[in-house]
């Protein structure tokens, strides 16, 4: 099936390009020419380079578990088999959101038949703290509740209802003060969780006092609950000399394994944190899920017995954090023609109760407050609120995404200013040579790409012949307007706590030929296992199913960082690609001393080993290598060159590289009833040389609905006294099959990541979701036809209540 542009489309008609096989485009599939050398020659190679033409990597192959999901046969926590014995847990809550605790009677509790135990801060035999690094998360709140639903007790029962229903027989006396819930409430009480914090360079204010125009606004943006499939979850089970092995539905194993061990009083050793896969994870279990295995290990701990956690829906709604809800203050000044001439913004983030990962989430946010564009003057600064709520944390993207919203919006304010297109006013302002230098002082060394993606996508999408078409049917339409928008995306690829860029991968070659390969990083649906086994399957040159992938666990690979910040197959590829690479070294090296041969003259390929003019079995070289006594197993480290962030100085390189893209949206908005669909999306990313273009695209496609959701749908609300009243499917609405876009295209940038990454790939797990700000934009140029001579104060998500009320406003009629 094809479009007339040629295009293959899938069976469903979404535009989704097919990526398989021989003579698919580059454009589309991500795929490009490589260094030429001999297929699986010995001789040194760049760390991540390919050598001939690749079997496995740049491939489309399925996701390793895809039959498994498909068939309801993948095994997550709550499917493994229980131990005899397993006690359940659930907690017992905070009905107050702020307050001085003054008893908490467990008495009826206690006394429900089956209830072993019961929990509280007092069990606890080390820290009373499960914070990622500020020490201010209490595992159960002991003095004082900071929000509805803070977690005060475990009841600990042989099946989870009978826990569920005596958790709800507690009497809680609690001293109820107001609680601050907004961004409001947080600045009158001057209340923040980390101190405020700013960088920029230029003299901004007389930017902005002398450029020939001058803006100034404030966007909110709203939060985002995470609503991963497999919900918070965590089984321990006690082992010889009080350690502890914990199953646990986590995004940083080494995180759980250290709080698991702070909170029982033990060494790290002493706990081992292992998890297969999980149901997905999207930053929410990141730190957030070290509570509830450390519960679990404290129950396990106190019964002697494997004991299990997890979390209702509702419950788990209530007692996570979310992506963080921001109020930005901006102003601008530019010319006639939309260049910014200076532009500061304050960040206002309401960041809950703790801290959490908000130093870095708004530092994120802060980095991506230029976007694509160069500011030459600017100031960005940041406040970091505190709230009586739960406290938000990471969320695909980590901050990134509200920074860059902020100034699309400008952009589309410029542009309504000046009455030139939108598009036209972010091409004035796009980094350039020359004007390459970001507000932290990194410089953007691919301007060229971006400006190319820019251009073929406006060249793809026939961008500007729909804009008139547009503007000719909403010329006739009085209630129904078309939007149509084209934004791009720049997003910083590295953890800006420069410690965590490091993996490390452990492979071990048995004498039958087959590989087992572990490493830090975790899988939750993006398919980073299978794009890992790739490379080491490259590396030895034999087929994929020769190469076993294992579970990640502490007590294989240590000290890792999370599998967050788009950064999982680029350290842990690397780890893995150095790990394999040494052994492959030593079995060269082996079969050349025993064949005669120089090392050179050895190749791997097609699970065979060519050594001169014979060859043998790669199964039947491992063998051989196993009598000789040569070791075949390697640890393998890899940690990023390049980056250094001097956050007192705000200077450095925070980013080892940037990745691209674009997206062009087209949206209908029901301006009567602030009803809108989205009507088509058109696609163009930068993957570098992506490692497996069908999970990069699926990445891609899935990356992008996650982020309309956020800024359509997904509304978070909060009452006055703290509770959240959206914590269910019922009142919280994420996107379905039906909202995906009918007309959906998506291609992969053909250019390499001028940046020595695996195969000259680049991340993809978060930069999509930004590409979704194109539809945010076009429901706004939408209701910018109703009047030309006036902006559009729409704020994020654009839900039909917040579209109906920009509406009225740019009729002259706001509502109350």
């Amino acid at each position: 099936m094809q479009r007339s542009d040629g295009t293959h489309l899938s069976p469903a008609g979404r535009g989704r390009p097919e990526t398989a096989g021989e003579g698919a485009s580059p454009l589309r599939t991500g795929l490009a020419p490589h260094p030429v050398a001999p297929t699986g020659a010995t001789r040194p190679l760049p760390l991540g380079e390919a050598g001939g033409a690749p079997r496995h990597v740049h491939r489309p192959l399925p996701h390793d578990s895809a039959i498994k999901h498909v068939q309801g046969a993948a095994e997550y926590i709550d499917d493994m088999r229980e131990p005899e014995g397993t006690l359940h847990l659930a907690i017992g809550t905070s009905p107050k959101a702020r307050g001085r605790i003054v008893s908490i009677d467990l008495a009826a509790v206690r006394r429900v038949p089956g209830v072993v135990t019961v929990l509280t801060a007092a069990d606890i035999p080390g820290q009373n703290d499960v914070s990622p690094a500020f020490g201010d998360d209490p595992m159960f709140a002991e003095h004082e509740v900071s929000f509805h639903g803070q977690a005060l007790f475990a009841v600990v029962a042989i099946s989870r209802d009978i826990a569920r229903r005596a958790a709800k027989l507690a009497a809680v006396d609690i001293d109820a003060e107001r609680p601050s819930v907004t961004v409001e409430d947080a600045l009158e009480r001057g209340e923040t969780v980390l101190p405020d914090y700013a960088f920029g360079r230029g003299d901004v204010e007389g930017a902005i006092s002398s450029a020939p125009r001058c803006l100034s606004g404030a966007l909110r943006i709203g939060g985002q609950e995470h609503f991963y499939l497999e919900g918070q979850v965590a089984l321990a089970l006690p082992g010889e000399d009080g350690s502890i092995h914990v199953y646990s539905s986590t995004q940083h194993p080494t995180e759980v394994q250290h709080v698991v061990a702070r909170v029982l009083g033990l060494p790290d050793s002493y706990v081992t944190c292992e998890v297969r896969r999980m149901g997905g994870g999207f930053g929410g279990k990141e730190s957030q899920a070290t509570q509830w295995a450390a519960i679990a290990a404290l129950a396990a701990r106190v019964t002697g017995r494997p004991c299990k956690l997890r979390l209702d829906r509702d419950d788990d709604f209530i007692l996570t954090g979310k992506r963080h809800d921001f109020r930005a203050d901006w102003r601008v000044g530019f010319d006639e023609e939309g260049c910014i001439q200076g532009y500061a913004v304050e960040l206002l983030a309401r960041c809950g109760y703790s801290a959490d990962l908000s130093n870095g989430v708004v530092d994120r946010a802060m980095f991506h407050a230029d976007n694509a564009y160069f500011l030459p003057a600017a100031r960005i600064a940041s406040k970091r609120l505190k709230t009586n709520t739960v406290s938000n944390t990471a969320f695909r993207g980590f901050g990134g995404p509200q920074g860059m919203l902020v100034i699309e919006h400008v952009m589309d304010q410029i542009a309504w200013a000046t009455g030139r297109d939108p598009l036209d006013v972010r091409y004035a302002n796009l980094y350039a040579p020359g004007r390459n230098l970001t507000p932290y002082g990194m410089e953007v060394e691919e301007t060229d790409t971006l400006h190319h993606i820019m251009r073929e996508l406006e060249r793809s999408s026939d961008y500007r012949a729909r804009r008139s078409e547009i503007a000719a049917f909403n010329a006739r339409s009085p209630f129904l307007k078309r939007g149509l928008a084209l934004t791009p995306v720049k997003f910083g690829i590295s953890f800006t706590l420069t410690h965590l860029n490091q993996a490390g991968a452990l492979v071990h070659v048995y004498q039958d030929g087959s590989v087992q390969l572990n490493h830090g990083g975790t899988e939750m649906g993006q398919g980073l296992y299978i794009k890992v086994a790739q490379v080491v399957a490259e590396e030895f040159g034999i087929s994929i199913d020769r190469v076993r992938i294992t579970a990640t666990t502490t007590a294989k690979v240590p000290n890792t960082a999370p599998t967050a910040a788009s950064s999982g197959s680029d350290l842990n590829g690397m780890a893995a690609l150095v790990a394999a690479r040494a052994i492959r070294r030593r079995m060269a090296e082996f079969a050349a001393e025993a064949f005669g041969v120089d090392a050179d003259a050895i190749a791997f390929r097609d699970d065979r080993v060519f050594i001169g003019n014979e060859s043998l079995s790669f199964a039947e070289l491992a063998k051989r290598c196993v009598q000789g006594r040569v070791q075949l197993s390697e640890a393998g480290f890899y940690k990023t060159p390049k980056v250094a962030w001097d956050r007192a100085k705000g200077e450095g390189r925070p980013f080892f590289y940037f990745a691209y893209g674009a997206a062009c949206a087209e949206v209908i908005v029901d301006t009567l009833t602030g009803e809108n669909r989205v009507l088509r999306v058109d696609i163009l990313h930068d993957c570098g040389r992506s490692l497996n273009p069908a999970i990069d695209i699926g990445q891609i496609e899935g990356g992008f609905v996650q982020g309309m959701g956020w800024l359509t749908t997904e509304e978070l609300v909060f009452a006055e006294d703290g509770r959240l009243l959206t914590h269910a499917p019922s009142t919280y609405k994420i996107p379905v099959a039906s909202d995906v876009p009918p007309d959906f295209r998506v291609r992969l940038w053909p250019g390499a990541n001028r940046e020595e990454t695996i195969y000259r790939s680049k991340a993809v797990g978060e930069p999509p979701l930004m590409l979704a700000n194109s539809v945010f934009c076009a429901i706004a140029d939408a209701i910018h036809a109703l009047a030309a001579d006036r902006p559009v104060p729409l704020h994020a998500p654009a839900t039909p209540e917040a579209v109906l009320r920009a509406c009225e406003a740019v009729r002259g009629r706001p509502l109350p």
